[in-house]
Protein backbone atom coordinates (compact mmCIF):
# COMPACT_ATOMS: atom_id res chain seq x y z
CA UNK A 1 0.00 0.00 0.00
CA UNK A 2 0.62 3.70 -0.32
CA UNK A 3 0.35 5.27 3.08
CA UNK A 4 0.71 8.53 4.08
CA UNK A 5 1.37 9.09 8.01
CA UNK A 6 0.16 13.02 9.44
CA UNK A 7 2.13 12.89 12.69
CA UNK A 8 1.07 15.42 15.22
CA UNK A 9 3.43 17.84 17.23
CA UNK A 10 1.85 16.27 20.12
CA UNK A 11 3.02 13.32 18.80
CA UNK A 12 6.82 14.09 18.65
CA UNK A 13 6.96 16.50 21.18
CA UNK A 14 6.25 17.43 24.96
CA UNK A 15 4.68 20.29 26.27
CA UNK A 16 7.34 22.20 26.53
CA UNK A 17 8.39 21.19 22.81
CA UNK A 18 11.48 19.88 23.20
CA UNK A 19 11.69 16.32 20.66
CA UNK A 20 9.55 13.18 22.64
CA UNK A 21 12.35 10.62 22.58
CA UNK A 22 10.79 7.49 23.20
CA UNK A 23 7.87 7.97 20.76
CA UNK A 24 9.82 9.96 17.87
CA UNK A 25 12.07 6.82 18.16
CA UNK A 26 9.61 4.07 18.22
CA UNK A 27 7.36 5.90 15.56
CA UNK A 28 10.56 5.67 12.85
CA UNK A 29 10.92 2.15 13.96
CA UNK A 30 7.68 1.30 13.05
CA UNK A 31 7.33 3.30 10.03
CA UNK A 32 10.64 1.69 8.74
CA UNK A 33 9.50 -1.87 9.38
CA UNK A 34 6.41 -1.29 7.18
CA UNK A 35 8.51 -0.06 4.41
CA UNK A 36 10.52 -2.97 5.01
CA UNK A 37 7.56 -5.01 4.66
CA UNK A 38 6.67 -3.61 0.94
CA UNK A 39 4.76 -0.70 1.53
CA UNK A 40 5.21 2.99 0.28
CA UNK A 41 5.54 5.94 2.81
CA UNK A 42 4.98 9.43 3.03
CA UNK A 43 5.01 11.59 5.96
CA UNK A 44 3.18 14.40 6.65
CA UNK A 45 4.80 16.31 10.27
CA UNK A 46 3.73 18.90 12.04
CA UNK A 47 6.06 20.41 15.01
CA UNK A 48 8.32 22.79 13.72
CA UNK A 49 7.10 25.74 15.19
CA UNK A 50 6.58 24.30 18.46
CA UNK A 51 10.09 22.24 18.25
CA UNK A 52 11.58 25.83 17.57
CA UNK A 53 9.75 27.06 19.96
CA UNK A 54 11.83 24.25 22.94
CA UNK A 55 15.19 25.03 21.25
CA UNK A 56 14.71 28.79 21.48
CA UNK A 57 13.68 28.12 24.62
CA UNK A 58 10.33 30.53 24.14
CA UNK A 59 7.08 29.84 24.87
CA UNK A 60 4.82 28.87 21.76
CA UNK A 61 4.73 32.40 19.84
CA UNK A 62 1.54 34.43 19.33
CA UNK A 63 3.16 36.66 16.30
CA UNK A 64 3.80 35.77 13.03
CA UNK A 65 7.21 37.18 12.69
CA UNK A 66 8.45 34.67 15.51
CA UNK A 67 6.20 31.82 14.51
CA UNK A 68 8.00 31.74 11.27
CA UNK A 69 11.23 32.10 13.23
CA UNK A 70 10.41 29.42 15.37
CA UNK A 71 9.48 27.22 12.30
CA UNK A 72 12.76 28.00 10.73
CA UNK A 73 14.75 26.67 13.71
CA UNK A 74 12.73 23.79 14.49
CA UNK A 75 12.37 22.13 10.46
CA UNK A 76 16.40 21.87 10.95
CA UNK A 77 15.69 19.73 14.21
CA UNK A 78 13.09 18.07 12.51
CA UNK A 79 14.89 17.04 9.54
CA UNK A 80 18.08 16.02 11.65
CA UNK A 81 16.18 13.90 13.87
CA UNK A 82 14.45 11.92 11.23
CA UNK A 83 17.42 11.71 8.86
CA UNK A 84 18.93 10.50 12.18
CA UNK A 85 16.80 8.13 12.90
CA UNK A 86 15.70 6.63 9.92
CA UNK A 87 19.27 6.31 9.16
CA UNK A 88 20.14 3.75 11.90
CA UNK A 89 17.14 1.64 9.84
CA UNK A 90 18.63 2.02 6.35
CA UNK A 91 16.14 4.55 4.62
CA UNK A 92 16.75 7.53 3.21
CA UNK A 93 14.73 10.49 4.09
CA UNK A 94 13.87 13.87 1.28
CA UNK A 95 12.31 17.16 2.53
CA UNK A 96 9.46 18.57 0.76
CA UNK A 97 8.55 21.90 1.91
CA UNK A 98 5.21 23.50 0.06
CA UNK A 99 2.73 26.22 0.80
CA UNK A 100 -1.41 26.29 -0.16
CA UNK A 101 -0.13 27.79 -3.92
CA UNK A 102 1.70 24.47 -4.54
CA UNK A 103 -1.75 22.67 -4.89
CA UNK A 104 -3.65 25.40 -5.94
CA UNK A 105 -1.76 25.93 -9.33
CA UNK A 106 -1.49 23.09 -12.24
CA UNK A 107 2.17 23.51 -12.82
CA UNK A 108 3.47 23.29 -9.16
CA UNK A 109 1.38 20.77 -8.38
CA UNK A 110 2.61 18.08 -11.16
CA UNK A 111 6.13 19.20 -10.25
CA UNK A 112 4.87 18.55 -6.59
CA UNK A 113 3.64 14.87 -7.54
CA UNK A 114 6.76 14.29 -9.98
CA UNK A 115 8.96 14.67 -7.31
CA UNK A 116 7.11 12.45 -4.90
CA UNK A 117 6.66 9.89 -7.54
CA UNK A 118 9.86 9.68 -8.61
CA UNK A 119 11.13 9.76 -4.64
CA UNK A 120 8.97 6.14 -3.97
CA UNK A 121 10.43 4.69 -7.02
CA UNK A 122 13.90 5.77 -5.75
CA UNK A 123 12.98 4.03 -2.52
CA UNK A 124 13.09 7.20 -0.33
CA UNK A 125 10.82 8.95 2.11
CA UNK A 126 9.33 12.16 1.66
CA UNK A 127 8.80 13.91 4.85
CA UNK A 128 6.15 17.33 3.74
CA UNK A 129 5.72 20.08 5.81
CA UNK A 130 4.33 23.78 5.32
CA UNK A 131 6.85 26.34 4.63
CA UNK A 132 5.96 27.93 7.70
CA UNK A 133 8.76 30.13 7.37
CA UNK A 134 7.76 31.98 4.24
CA UNK A 135 3.78 30.80 4.26
CA UNK A 136 1.77 32.74 6.91
CA UNK A 137 -1.38 31.66 5.44
CA UNK A 138 -0.82 28.14 6.77
CA UNK A 139 0.29 29.09 9.72
CA UNK A 140 -2.48 30.93 10.72
CA UNK A 141 -4.69 28.28 9.84
CA UNK A 142 -2.80 25.41 11.76
CA UNK A 143 -3.61 22.83 9.51
CA UNK A 144 -1.32 20.03 8.41
CA UNK A 145 -3.98 18.17 8.80
CA UNK A 146 -5.53 19.26 5.77
CA UNK A 147 -2.34 19.16 4.27
CA UNK A 148 -2.07 15.19 4.56
CA UNK A 149 -5.35 15.49 3.18
CA UNK A 150 -4.12 16.73 -0.16
CA UNK A 151 -1.18 14.54 -0.21
CA UNK A 152 -2.61 11.97 0.07
CA UNK A 153 -5.33 12.51 -2.47
CA UNK A 154 -2.49 14.05 -5.02
CA UNK A 155 -0.42 11.19 -4.48
CA UNK A 156 -3.09 8.19 -4.80
CA UNK A 157 -2.75 7.15 -1.27
CA UNK A 158 -4.18 4.06 -0.68
CA UNK A 159 -4.37 5.07 3.14
CA UNK A 160 -3.81 7.89 4.92
CA UNK A 161 -3.23 8.03 9.04
CA UNK A 162 -3.39 10.92 11.01
CA UNK A 163 -1.81 10.57 14.73
CA UNK A 164 -3.09 12.73 17.04
CA UNK A 165 -3.45 13.08 21.12
CA UNK A 166 -6.89 11.71 20.46
CA UNK A 167 -7.85 8.21 20.06
CA UNK A 168 -10.29 8.78 17.20
CA UNK A 169 -13.98 10.84 16.92
CA UNK A 170 -16.13 10.51 19.85
CA UNK A 171 -20.34 10.18 20.05
CA UNK A 172 -19.05 13.41 22.58
CA UNK A 173 -16.12 15.15 23.52
CA UNK A 174 -14.23 12.64 25.81
CA UNK A 175 -12.78 15.30 28.17
CA UNK A 176 -15.62 16.41 29.23
CA UNK A 177 -18.02 13.47 28.65
CA UNK A 178 -16.81 10.46 30.19
CA UNK A 179 -19.65 8.50 28.95
CA UNK A 180 -18.73 9.32 25.64
CA UNK A 181 -18.02 6.59 22.89
CA UNK A 182 -15.22 5.84 20.22
CA UNK A 183 -16.37 6.00 16.70
CA UNK A 184 -14.94 2.63 14.75
CA UNK A 185 -16.55 3.13 11.06
CA UNK A 186 -17.67 6.00 9.55
CA UNK A 187 -18.78 5.01 6.39
CA UNK A 188 -20.27 8.49 5.38
CA UNK A 189 -19.37 11.61 6.54
CA UNK A 190 -23.36 13.17 7.58
CA UNK A 191 -24.00 16.97 8.70
CA UNK A 192 -24.40 14.63 12.48
CA UNK A 193 -20.89 13.20 11.93
CA UNK A 194 -19.65 16.81 11.26
CA UNK A 195 -21.49 18.14 14.61
CA UNK A 196 -19.50 16.05 16.68
CA UNK A 197 -15.95 18.18 15.94
CA UNK A 198 -14.64 19.63 18.90
CA UNK A 199 -11.60 21.87 19.88
CA UNK A 200 -7.99 21.22 20.69
CA UNK A 201 -6.46 20.22 23.58
CA UNK A 202 -2.97 20.19 22.85
CA UNK A 203 -0.88 22.99 24.06
CA UNK A 204 1.73 22.63 21.33
CA UNK A 205 -1.00 21.24 18.32
CA UNK A 206 -3.13 23.49 16.50
CA UNK A 207 -5.70 21.43 14.51
CA UNK A 208 -8.67 19.82 16.26
CA UNK A 209 -11.34 17.65 15.61
CA UNK A 210 -13.09 19.61 13.27
CA UNK A 211 -9.64 20.01 11.11
CA UNK A 212 -9.50 16.28 10.95
CA UNK A 213 -13.21 16.32 9.61
CA UNK A 214 -11.88 17.99 7.06
CA UNK A 215 -9.13 16.47 5.90
CA UNK A 216 -11.35 13.25 6.12
CA UNK A 217 -13.46 14.90 3.66
CA UNK A 218 -10.91 15.74 1.44
CA UNK A 219 -9.18 11.94 1.59
CA UNK A 220 -12.84 10.31 1.38
CA UNK A 221 -13.84 11.86 -1.74
CA UNK A 222 -10.73 10.85 -3.23
CA UNK A 223 -11.40 6.82 -2.33
CA UNK A 224 -8.82 7.07 0.09
CA UNK A 225 -9.46 5.48 3.66
CA UNK A 226 -8.37 7.63 6.48
CA UNK A 227 -7.82 6.75 9.93
CA UNK A 228 -7.63 9.34 13.11
CA UNK A 229 -5.68 7.47 16.20
CA UNK A 230 -3.20 8.21 18.77
CA UNK A 231 0.40 8.91 18.05
CA UNK A 232 1.44 7.74 21.64
CA UNK A 233 1.18 4.39 20.64
CA UNK A 234 2.94 3.78 17.15
CA UNK A 235 2.75 0.45 17.20
CA UNK A 236 -0.89 0.73 16.53
CA UNK A 237 0.20 1.73 12.98
CA UNK A 238 0.70 -2.44 12.28
CA UNK A 239 -3.06 -2.98 12.88
CA UNK A 240 -4.14 -0.05 11.27
CA UNK A 241 -2.61 -1.48 7.81
CA UNK A 242 -4.18 -4.65 8.63
CA UNK A 243 -7.38 -3.36 8.80
CA UNK A 244 -8.03 -3.51 12.25
CA UNK A 245 -10.77 -1.17 14.18
CA UNK A 246 -7.64 1.06 15.55
CA UNK A 247 -9.00 4.60 16.54
CA UNK A 248 -11.68 5.96 13.92
CA UNK A 249 -11.44 4.99 9.90
CA UNK A 250 -13.24 7.11 7.71
CA UNK A 251 -14.12 4.74 4.17
CA UNK A 252 -12.81 6.26 0.79
CA UNK A 253 -15.76 6.97 -1.71
CA UNK A 254 -15.41 4.67 -4.56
Amino acid sequence: MRIVVKIGTSTLAHAGGRLNIRHTEELVKTLSDLKNAGHELIVVSSGAIGMGAGKLQIARPKDMPTKQAAASVGQCELMYTYDRLFSAYNHTVAQILVTREDFDRVTRLENLQNTIYRLLQLGAIPIINENDSVATEEIAVGDNDTMGALVAKYARADLLVVLSDIDGLYTADPHTHPDAKRIELVEEITPEIDALAGGTHSGLGTGGMATKLIAAHIATGAGVDMVIANGSCPSLLYDIVEGKPVGTRFLGRH
